[in-house]
């Protein structure tokens, strides 16, 4: 198989299971929990490093912000190879009870984003796999029941149905009220398509994202990681990358 376009990757450059932040930097700061490290490639929005967590081989790499990118990531690792997708990321809240700094696994994406609809009906979910879902649930319990965090927050993870958005400058008021009334917890821009493409695939996918604004209490995101989050977040940022690493040991 040929390398493939955008990633610059080949059969036998990455291992079975990735981690998939959006972010380029926060590649490098999963790597800095590992060892082995090893760079692959650098091309575009998509950052790729090989590394080990406690004996477990993985993939860390990039996939930009949004469904488009994100699916053409998804693409080429699983055309060489990469088998489960654990996407740690960032979203907005989108109910009042969750604050900033609180964690959210998803159970699923509603799709309200163009990408999927390129795959497949919309009546068709995007949704966890099971078992890389209960990894994730299981691995944050852990770190609660260890205390891992320091501090009383250890038990601020929600578990359930998330949005996918892709018009980030276009989700009004009418949009964040139906989310909120429809139970969903927060939203973010890639989940929809990793759930979608992995259950395709026959693959396998799961998603944590860390709070950084709430969308009903009008709290938005600032220009960077550093400066837009309070201390609980910045600290729960690592402890959710502690919590995916975590979950692929036990995958």
């Amino acid at each position: 198989m040929a390398k493939q376009p955008h990633l610059l990757v080949e059969p036998g450059d990455v291992n079975d299971i990735a981690l998939i932040p959006g972010d380029p930097g926060r590649v490098e700061r999963i790597a800095g929990h590992c060892e082995d490290i090893e760079h692959v490639a650098e091309n575009r929005e998509y950052t790729l490093v090989n590394a080990t967590y406690e004996g477990r081989d993985l993939t860390v790499c990039s996939t930009g912000i949004g469904c488009p990118s994100a699916t053409i990531a998804v693409e080429e690792l699983s055309n060489v190879g990469v088998e489960t997708f654990i996407r740690v990321g960032t979203t907005g809240a989108l109910q009042s009870d969750i604050e900033i700094g609180d964690m959210v696994v998803a159970t699923g994406a509603a799709k309200d984003e163009g990408t999927t609809k390129r795959y497949e009906n919309v009546e068709y979910p995007a949704v966890a796999d099971y078992e890389t879902l209960s990894a994730l649930v299981d691995s944050a319990a852990g770190t609660a029941a260890t205390g891992a965090s320091g501090d009383a927050a250890s038990h601020d993870v929600h578990v359930g149905p998330i949005a996918t958005d892709d018009a980030f400058y276009a989700e009004t008021d009418e949009y964040v009220d139906d989310w909120e009334r429809a139970g969903m917890l927060a939203v973010e821009m890639e989940a929809a398509a990793v759930f979608t493409l992995a259950r395709r695939k026959r693959l396998c996918a799961g998603a944590i994202c860390t709070v950084d604004g709430n969308l009903v209490e009008g709290t938005q995101k600032g220009e960077t990681e550093d400066e837009e989050l309070p201390e609980k977040a910045k600290n729960n940022v690592e402890r959710a990358i502690g919590i995916s690493l975590d979950a692929a040991t036990r995958l």
